[in-house]
């Protein structure tokens, strides 16, 4: 049984680094240690991709129409950096079979722009994250994203057998690496723990490493897949304000996937509802900062994102 890695860490796109890995091969007497030593290698690869989601300096095309340039673009897959765009999706449809998740989405993030994404469960979010990702190639439409793009999960996805610094530095060679990495890691407040073991950092502090591992890279886009979700109320209040100066500094392009209504309105320039595979509300978020939730714009943008969402804001009913 072959199986087929989709996935890369440094080279090639996605189609380019696409290898096949007999199983069945791997174990069998007659194959020679190099044989098996480069299955293995390309495996760990392609794992360790996914598994960190950062890190990757190819453009992203996907969809059938995404094999050559086109007015607007400076390479098949690349938005141009003059337009300003970091994302660029024209009528993208995803389907499972006979299901569909995705269904004409078009979609444009400014460079520098934070947007936020809200949906119930299922609705597509992390199916278009992970298209912007360079994940998920089995789509129909235009998907451009920027070439400098890192990714963000729920699970800080920390290398157990890595410390800190080796994890913020997955993949970056150089020179200067290691003190990029200290800097990354003094940056979200966690200087001095270079050598800590991912299992004694504490979920804030795991998911601390992981912006620094995703914003080490000087990303043009950060994709962000619910990050803040596992962690405790207090824990969140306190990343929200690293993610807002972090943001403030670096000005990354940012998709901000989140179950969490006033989560979207306290960090985002724009908040878009996904429902059923569909954009159905795309609103900017016109509230002064410091934002606060006893602010009559913010609980106005709340109520109407809750009722795209359809709950009840005074009941908490569906």
């Amino acid at each position: 049984m072959a199986t087929q890695l989709h996935r890369h860490l440094n080279g090639s796109a996605p189609a380019a680094a696409t290898t096949a890995v007999d199983t069945a091969a791997v174990h069998a007497a007659t194959v020679d240690a190099a044989t098996v030593d480069a299955a293995v290698d390309a495996a760990l690869a392609a794992t360790v991709a996914e598994t960190i989601g950062a890190g990757f300096p190819d453009g992203l095309a996907t969809g059938s129409a995404r094999t050559a340039a086109r007015p607007g673009s400076s390479a098949a897959g690349e938005p141009d950096e003059a337009s300003g765009v970091a994302v660029r999706v024209r009528g993208l449809r995803r389907a499972f079979g006979d299901h569909v998740v995705l269904d004409g989405i078009d979609l444009t993030i400014a460079a520098g722009e934070f947007v936020a994404l809200l949906g119930r469960s299922g609705s597509g979010k992390s199916t278009l994250l992970r298209i912007l990702g360079g994940f998920d190639t089995g789509v129909e439409g235009d998907v451009l994203a920027a070439t400098r793009r890192s990714i963000v999960f729920q699970e800080a996805r920390l290398l157990p057998w890595t410390r800190a610094l080796g994890n913020v530095t997955l993949g970056l060679s150089g020179k200067e690496v290691a003190a990029r990495g200290r800097a990354a890691l003094a940056e979200v407040g966690l200087a001095g723990r270079e050598r800590a073991w991912p299992v004694t950092l504490s979920g804030g502090e795991a998911q601390r490493v992981a912006l620094a591992r995703a914003l080490v890279r000087e990303p043009d886009l950060v994709l962000l897949d619910e990050p803040f979700g596992a962690l405790d109320a207090l824990t969140r209040i306190r990343m929200h304000a690293l993610l807002r100066e972090l943001c403030r500094r670096h000005r990354p392009a940012v998709l901000f996937v989140t179950h969490d209504v006033d989560e979207a309105v306290l960090l985002a320039d724009r908040v878009l509802v996904l429902t059923d595979g569909a954009l159905s509300l795309d609103l900017p978020v016109d509230v002064p900062s410091p934002r606060r939730r006893s602010n009559p714009a913010f609980a106005a943008l709340r109520a109407r994102l809750l009722a795209e969402l359809g709950v009840d804001d005074l009941e908490g009913t569906h």
